[in-house]
């Protein structure tokens, strides 16, 4: 019979608790092997969703204005042109909102503020 070997590794981490999580903590405190959670904005979502619905009917011919538009779906002229500005952003923007990655403070009330027209100064102004 041969003995039995036994090796001890110690990795040096924590775990806190968050709520009914358990997260392990590096020896820095970073939370490295901690997946990364989705935040799904459905206001934001919808919005563009939305947004994206409302050109097409305009392109489409379907209404000859915003004006025309916003007066069928019984809203405020300006706050549907406010929201037909989300059709200008960038793709990966988009994107990163259908993945729930955009930032914590991103949200419709933020967008509807106004937001660069050029994809490149809207990465670097949405993303900060």
């Amino acid at each position: 019979m041969s003995a039995a070997a036994s090796i001890t590794v110690r990795v040096p981490m924590t775990i806190r608790q968050r709520g009914r999580r358990n997260l392990v903590l590096a020896p820095d405190g970073s939370q490295a092997w901690a997946p990364q959670r989705a935040r799904i904005d459905g206001t934001l979502i919808k919005a563009l969703a939305r947004a994206h619905r409302w050109k097409r009917m305009l392109d489409d011919g379907r209404y000859g204005s915003v004006s025309e538009l916003a007066a069928a779906e019984k809203l405020d002229r300006g706050y549907l042109g406010r929201i037909l500005m989300l059709t200008l952003l960038a793709p990966d923007i988009v994107q990163a909102i259908m993945d729930g990655r955009q930032p914590a403070e991103l949200g419709v009330h933020v967008l509807r503020e106004g937001f660069p027209v050029e994809w490149g100064e809207q990465r670097n102004v949405l993303r900060s």
